[in-house]
């Protein structure tokens, strides 16, 4: 039996309505994602400039950082120098173990200040110049021992020579010899080859 006119109009209506549905279901999920994309467009305009304002302000907080970064390099060497400087000055005190005073000239370091170090140049060769300012108390013998240490690296009696890389002129020596025992504040500066 076939089927009449009437039942194939019903079935295209039905196609046709269900297509129309799939179409309008389609259609309405593009509009709402547009309308979500559009807000989100309209909020990312708002915030762009105030983006690209931090975005230039943290390129120029980086410039700053490394130039400042640039600037600490060049003087992180001699702060490290001037660090080693005083670690020669406990070894001559206390000698190699600063527990012990039998190993070193016998004298007890109680204050050690170190300026910025500077540099200058003679003879076309450049030295850096750490000043230091030094508080020892003990006998004066010690205290006349830790001096000469400091210039020559060398102390005779207690059979120790230390190497050391620079030079050093003493500007003053202050003794108070108030009390059991002696203090010296020295005044010295240290010359340094800067190769």
């Amino acid at each position: 039996m076939k089927p009449s006119r009437k039942v194939w109009i019903i079935i295209g209506i039905g196609i046709f309505a269900i297509v129309l549905g799939i179409l309008y279901v389609f259609y309405f999920r593009e509009v709402g994602e547009r309308e979500q994309l559009s807000d989100r467009l309209a909020v990312a305009e708002v915030i762009l400039p105030g983006l690209t304002a931090d975005r230039e302000e943290l390129e120029d907080r980086l410039a700053q950082a490394q130039s400042s970064l640039e600037a600490n390099k060049k003087q992180f060497p001699e702060v490290v120098e001037s660090i080693e400087y005083g670690e020669d000055f406990f070894k001559i005190a206390y000698g190699e173990n600063l527990y012990s005073m039998a190993s070193g000239v016998g004298v007890e370091l109680t204050r050690l200040t170190a300026a910025q170090p500077t540099s200058t140049t003679a003879g076309g060769v450049t030295y850096s110049v750490s000043s230091f300012m030094i508080v020892v108390d003990g006998s004066i013998d010690n205290i006349l021992k830790f001096i000469d240490a400091i210039g020559t690296g060398i102390d005779y009696e207690l059979s120790w020579n230390f190497q050391l890389p620079w030079s050093v002129d003493v500007k003053s020596v202050n003794i108070d010899m108030g009390g059991e025992k002696a203090s010296a504040t020295i005044s010295l500066d240290i010359y340094g080859y800067k190769g």
